[in-house]
Formats: C-alpha cells, structure tokens, sequence
C-alpha cells in the first residue's frame, strides 16, 4: 500500500480511536444492567472495571513493544478485532458475558499506547502537542458521541426499559465492525521495523506482570533520557484521580442521582461536548505558550475542590453539572499535557515501549484505584471522592517539584 502523506494518515488515526470511544462510551450507561441482579452491584461493576483495566497491565507493554517490531497498523487491525469480538460476547445480556468482555476488551485495548506512538510518527515537532491536544478532544467527543447515540436509539426507537442494554449492545458491534474497516485502510506509519522474536515476546511478557520489572525499565529509560520517570509518576497519580470517571457510572445510577440510562448518556453528552471545545482551544491556542509542568500543578490544584465538590451534590442535578463544568475547566485539561510532555521524550525507536511502559502503570494505577473505590463505595457512595480528590492533590505536589538540571545530573551520577 503506498504511503500517504502524514497530513492525511493523521485524519485517519483520529477516526480510528474516535469510533474506539464511541463503542465504549455508548455501552457505558447500560453495563449496570448487567449486574443489577447480583447483591453490592456498586461493587461487582468496580470488578468488571478493574479486570479490564488490570489486563491492561501486561498486554500494553506487548502491544507497544509488538508495535516497534513490527509496526503500528497490525496493532490497529488486531485492538480492532478485539474489540469487535469482545462487544459481541454481550449478547445476551448476562453478568457472566459481562466478565468475560471485560477480560476479552482488555486484552487489546492497550492500542492507545499505539494510537499516541502513531500520532507523534507522523507529528512534526511544533505540532505535536496541538496534535495530542486534538487527540484529547477527540475522546472528548467519542464521550458526547457514544451516549448521544445511544440515546437517540433508545428514544427514536422508543426501546422499553428491558431491552435497552441489548439495543445498545448491537450498536456497539455495529460500530466495531466499522473500526476493523478502518483500521485495515490505515497505512504504516512506523518505517524503523526490526522484528521481534518469539524469545522477546516472552521475555516482554515475562517483564509486563512483573511491576518490579516495570519499574526497572523505567529507570533505565529515565537515565537515558531523565525526566520520563517524573512523567509517568504524575500519570500515574493522574490515574488514580481520574479513575472516578468509571465510578461515574454506579454514582449517577446506584447513588442518590438515581439516574437512568438516558439520563447518564445526557450527562456524558454535556460533559463531552463542553472537553472537546476546551481541549480543542487549549491544545491549539494555549498549550504551547505555557510552562506546561506549572499548569499541571495549578489545574490540578484547583481541580481537587471539585472531586470534593462532587460527593456533595446530594440529589441536586444542577450541582453535579455545575462540577462537570468546573471539572471540563481544571482536571481534564491535565493527561494531554502529560502526554504531550512525555511524548517529546521519546524516539522513534523505543516510542512504542515507552508509551507502552505508561500505559502499563496508569493499568496498575487503575486497578489500584478502583479496588479502593470499589471498597470505599459499599460503606458509603460518598467516600470515593475524597481518594480522588487526595490522589489529585498528589498530582499538584508531583509536578510542583522541578526536574534537575542536566549539569545536577552529571554532577549526581559523579558522585
């Protein structure tokens, strides 16, 4: 297949990963069907989410390190398929299906290490915050997207309660099918192949589902390249916080809210709408014009009142969307200039390995947060929004400590 100019490949990545979060936005507001038979079903939906993540542990370094070896697009195709086959096992409408999907789903979601790999190959220098900017407002409307789809189906179609999660369902497969389309239309765009060996999968296997391992080759890309590490540490507590976005879910429809599937799809079609007008102007117009490490620290810092904010709100709808909007304002400015940051400190020949190496800890992160919240929120729904908002002020502190200089490094390593 002849190679396309990057200003055309680009569209085409950004398709890929907005049909991506479509499909995992639109089933978003029927998984508590799923489960809403079994007793703490608050607690059993935090399982499905930390299986899914927790997958993810192991199979982003390989699918990162897959796609150095041996490009990006097979990893498109195979994330592709995965998903496809993995919405298809809810049907039908089962708590059994609904384990098994999230174990299938996280096995190739870790395409997003290789979706921001693709993006920064074919990123010229100066664009590429704006383009991992874009990126951020793009999930920013897969969110308003997924939902408003399935609400439209629902109403249109007038579903009766019972049959919602299957219509929604068919949606979702729908939509996956599309993505492997589109995804076997992307050309390569990562040109430094070398292979890897059958030895070298089991090895990255072997290291992945090891979190010591994790961390030691972290350190020795921190020492080629200092600075990494500091990076995917504020992740990391970025992740922690940001894991309220899966607890979004039972809060609204298990918590005092007590809103129903159409309900939850308007709240993600405001919160959507409202990132990706933000995202989109930020990224475009601002990012590149700030000491990024100090906006971090600041948005962050203000951010921490809201998660607060949220478990307040009581079963006051007009609260919780003043929050989402503070919320659109602060927090969710904060992984793309993470990602934007950590991306310039990558090559082209380990940028799969790296973004694979973060998302495996924002995996491990993930699944420790939801194990907490899965916790806290049987004592009382309230309770996961203080872990969120103490686990965001660690992201302040995190980025308001200065990365050495490379003369205090030299002089360190001396000594």
């Amino acid at each position: 297949m002849p190679s396309l100019p990057p200003n055309r490949r680009l569209p085409l990545i950004f398709a890929i990963i907005l049909v991506d979060v479509i499909v995992g936005a639109a089933i978003g507001p029927v998984l508590p069907e799923f489960v809403r038979g079994l007793p703490q079903a608050q607690l059993w939906l935090s399982v499905g989410t930390g299986i899914f993540l927790g997958v993810q542990l192991f199979s982003a370094p390989l699918l990162g390190r897959l796609s150095d070896g041996y490009g990006r697009r097979p990893i498109f195709i195979l994330s592709a398929v995965g998903t496809l086959l993995a919405n298809a096992l809810l049907l039908p409408v089962r708590a059994g299906l609904y384990f098994t999907n999230r174990v299938s789903d996280g096995l190739t979601n870790g395409m997003y290490a290789t979706a921001r790999s693709a993006i920064t190959d074919v990123s010229a220098p100066e664009q590429l915050f704006r383009n991992q900017g874009i990126e951020g407002a793009i999930i920013s409307l897969g969110f308003v997207l997924g939902p408003m789809a399935a609400g439209l189906l629902l109403t249109v179609l007038q579903v009766p309660p019972a049959l919602q999660a299957t219509y929604v369902v068919r949606l979702a497969v729908g939509l996956a099918a599309l993505n492997v389309v589109l995804s076997l239309l992307l050309p390569e765009t990562h040109l430094q192949r070398n292979g890897v060996r059958g030895a070298e999968l089991r090895a990255e296997l072997a290291r992945s589902i090891n979190p010591l391992t994790l961390w030691a080759r972290l350190r020795a890309k921190d020492a080629a390249n200092p600075g990494i590490r500091r990076i995917v540490l504020t992740q990391v507590a970025l992740t922690l916080s940001t894991g309220y976005y899966f607890y979004f879910v039972p809060f609204m429809s298990l918590g005092p809210l007590h809103l129903d599937a159409q309900g939850i799809s308007y709240m993600f079609m405001f919160f959507g709408a409202l990132s990706v007008g933000l995202n989109y102007g930020f990224f475009t117009f601002f990012a590149d014009r700030l000491n990024q490490r100090r906006a971090v620290m600041w948005l962050a810092a203000l951010g921490v009142p809201v998660l607060v904010g949220y478990g307040l709100v009581g079963t006051s709808k007009v609260a919780f969307y003043v929050f989402v909007f503070l919320d659109c304002c602060t927090l969710s400015l904060i992984q793309g200039l993470l990602e934007g940051r950590l991306a310039r400190r990558t090559t082209e020949a380990d940028r799969g390995e790296i973004f694979g190496l973060n998302q495996a800890f924002q995996s491990l992160a993930s699944v420790a947060t939801t194990l907490v919240f899965g916790g806290l929120s049987v004592l009382d729904l309230r309770l996961p929004w203080g872990w969120f908002a103490l686990c965001l002020a660690a992201v302040a502190v995190l980025a308001a400590q200065r990365q050495p200089r490379r003369k205090e490094l030299k002089e360190s390593t001396a000594a």
